[in-house]
């Protein structure tokens, strides 16, 4: 007879994604995982599988978190340059109980050259972003809001690729009002 689960799946995934996110994929154990997950290092076999396994379980979970988060962030903004502005700030000014960057900027600095898998799960998930960015440019450019100089598909390319690059800096820079400032002249291109 199988043993119910004494921990919560969904829970003991976040965590494992918290772990890889402050750390990285080769730098964390399978000691720390076991250590920041809370639970036994055979159920976490049992449970999700070996460490890569686990590590693109926590892909996947920060994908659809993050992608539930723009979505949310967005929801209901009437215009679209602002919803974009929120989409960039929500990268300057996040909760500080969270490790800072993207996991999925990391995953694709770390793993892009080697992992296929990895790589792919990165891939869809900044594509989904880059669709978020085309419809509400195609929104703003339809209302007049924002020009239609650009295509809305080269446009929100180019502002994904800003916005992975500010990903990466709040890594390094301690100053938001530096972070803003390159947002402020990013976004400038929608005027």
């Amino acid at each position: 007879m199988a043993r119910s689960k004494e921990f919560d799946v969904d829970n003991v995934l976040g965590k494992a994604m918290n772990v890889f996110w402050q750390q990285g994929y080769e730098k964390t154990s399978m000691q720390d995982l076991v250590a920041g997950m809370g639970i036994h290092k055979r159920s976490m076999y049992d449970t999700f599988g070996d460490k890569h396994t686990l590590y693109i379980k926590s892909i996947e979970r920060f994908a659809e978190m993050t992608a539930s988060r723009m979505e949310g962030r967005v929801e209901g903004v009437k215009s679209a340059k602002e919803a974009i502005r929120l989409l960039f700030e929500s990268v300057i000014y996040k909760q500080e109980t969270e490790p800072s960057g993207c996991l999925l900027v990391n995953t694709a600095v770390e793993l892009a050259n080697h992992d296929p898998e990895a790589t792919s799960k990165v891939n869809d998930a900044f594509l989904n972003t880059e669709r978020l960015l085309e419809q509400l440019i195609t929104r703003g450019q339809a209302s007049g809001e924002i020009p239609e100089h650009h295509r809305a598909a080269d446009l929100a390319a180019f502002l994904h690729n800003a916005l992975v690059g500010l990903r990466v800096m709040v890594k390094t820079s301690p100053d938001p009002g530096k972070l803003q400032r390159i947002a402020d002249i990013t976004l400038a291109v929608l005027d």
